[in-house]
């Protein structure tokens, strides 16, 4: 078996966001995300949910397990039980995040996909994030609108949380005083230098970085034989 590519150094990040959650709804949004949510349910989170994002909770391989009406699956996301992993078209260093547009909202220079449920999420249920080119167009200042909430702007918020942020380059935290974005680990190959290069912001870099956690040989065969033996997951992240 080959080693390990980005691709799947991104799935094996991606699913660890779900370690230790419990019995919770995932809600991957994306490929990798979903690849990741798939096998963390497989390995070391059995006890997760997932959802064909419309009635129907599933297994791994799709097949339906459960029923979820739309009022209880509301119920889940305004009361701390689920966990999305959504994208971001920009993200700050508190982790306020933007899907709707860019440039000044009341009048744009290119409209995106709207705010959407990013408030609702962020405030109501652990929300991380899943950024496939690390960029400072993406990793920025200051984010033109704020869907997703950020911890300087959460207020308390009692469901409030941002266990991760993952990239093509790393995974990063808010494991700081202030809150602010830290580099929590770097995937193989890449360098802190092209981290900060590519962040629009000063982030808090530990004087150690560690190396994002290598999938296990299981963890491997899972992802290449079961979950997404087509290698979708390579589309995404070539590297």
């Amino acid at each position: 078996m080959t080693g390990p590519t980005r691709a799947e150094y991104c799935v094996i990040a991606c699913a660890e966001a779900w370690r230790d959650d419990g019995e919770v709804l995932a809600s991957p949004m994306g490929l990798i995300p979903s690849i990741g949510a798939r096998l963390a349910r497989l390995t070391f989170a059995p006890d997760l949910l997932l959802t064909d994002g419309e009635a129907l909770l599933v297994r791994p391989d799709g097949t339906p397990e459960g029923w979820l009406p739309y009022r209880e699956h509301l119920a889940w996301v305004t009361g701390g039980r689920r966990h999305v992993m959504m994208g971001a078209s920009q993200i700050d260093r508190f982790g306020n995040q933007n899907i709707s547009c860019i440039g000044d909202w009341e009048r744009p220079r290119r409209q995106l996909l709207g705010v959407r449920g990013a408030p609702v999420n962020t405030l109501n249920n652990p929300t991380s994030y899943w950024i496939p080119r690390h960029s400072r167009r993406v990793f920025v200042d200051r984010v033109d609108m704020v869907c997703g909430v950020g911890y300087d702007r959460a207020a308390g918020a009692r469901y409030h949380r941002i266990p991760r942020v993952v990239s093509d380059l790393g995974v990063f935290d808010f494991a700081t005083p202030d809150r602010s974005m830290r580099l929590a680990s770097l995937h193989p190959g890449v360098t802190v230098e092209q981290v900060r290069e590519a962040t629009g912001f000063e982030l808090t870099v530990p004087d150690e970085v560690p190396a994002t956690r290598e999938p296990t040989g299981e963890e491997l065969r899972l992802i290449r034989e079961v979950v997404d033996p087509a290698g979708a997951r390579a589309r995404e992240v070539a590297a």
